[in-house]
């Protein structure tokens, strides 16, 4: 049977976004999330290797950290990342307690929240590794951790955040669009990502680089009319950003440029 090629490019365009996202993913991973053979996600991580994009070994695939082409989506620039971070870290007040979720963008914000008293509640193992002020207080959810990604999920997270109220919460997601809303390419996280949004008395911030914006994946974290905030950068599409307004008039976009090597928080 013939394979339509758009749906082939589709699922490989989905896997790069995984890859880009978590950084390092296993095949048996891959098969699992989108249930095709082990020789397709072969054939579909080879696709990528010849292009540069990733590095393959037994059993799995990890980006090349150096590949930033600004002419390709499928690579972001971590100077972008920063700046989103920096202007989530931005409205972070005084005494908040806030969500994050597992991004790798939304993992940068604890750098630049200064001279703050804050909690932060997030399922991102990762996030003890962080430097940040001993004015921020992390408290982790628990659950079920997910290699690579160390994001922990499952029932007890979920029980954990349930007797939560955060004042904000920050998103990350693999794809936002005016039709299908926040979405995710991992399933387990949408739960995860869903009683948060719930869980919060006041805006919502979506925080993601100008790769995810436009683009739609499986899972449903949110819709677009419960977003207060998006932060993106320069190289959003415009078209897609319209559309998105369009389908919430009061959301407000904020699009960064990106930080100067010298201005992003190491700590």
């Amino acid at each position: 049977m013939k394979v339509d090629y758009q749906i082939v490019q589709k699922r490989r365009d989905d896997i790069m976004m995984i890859i880009q996202k978590l950084g390092d993913v296993t095949v048996k991973q891959l098969m699992n999330d989108f249930n095709v053979s082990e020789i397709t996600i072969r054939r579909d991580l080879q696709y990528w290797e010849d292009r540069g994009a990733i590095i393959r070994y037994h059993g799995g695939a990890k980006i090349v950290q150096h590949m930033v082409d600004h002419d390709n989506s499928d690579f972001t620039n971590e100077r972008y990342k920063h700046a989103i971070a920096k202007m989530a870290a931005s409205y972070i007040e005084d005494g908040d307690t806030v969500f994050i979720n597992t991004s790798s963008t939304a993992l940068l914000i604890p750098q630049y929240i200064l001279n703050k008293r804050c909690t932060i509640i997030t399922n991102n193992a990762k996030m003890v590794l962080v430097k940040h002020s001993p004015l921020i207080s992390i408290v982790l959810t628990g659950g079920e951790l997910r290699y690579p990604k160390e994001a922990m999920v499952g029932d007890f997270a979920l029980n954990n955040l349930s007797k939560i109220r955060a004042n904000k919460c920050f998103l990350g997601c693999s794809g936002i669009s005016n039709t299908s809303g926040v979405t995710t390419a991992i399933f387990s996280e949408t739960a995860i990502n869903e009683t948060m949004v719930r869980n919060t008395l006041g805006n919502i911030f979506i925080i993601c680089d100008y790769t995810k914006v436009g683009q739609t994946h499986n899972y449903i974290s949110a819709n677009v009319s419960k977003i207060h905030f998006l932060i993106t950068d320069i190289n959003a599409p415009e078209d897609e950003l319209l559309k998105i307004q369009d389908s919430n008039p009061s959301i407000i976009i904020h699009t960064v440029e990106p930080l100067s090597s010298t201005a992003i928080n190491h700590q």
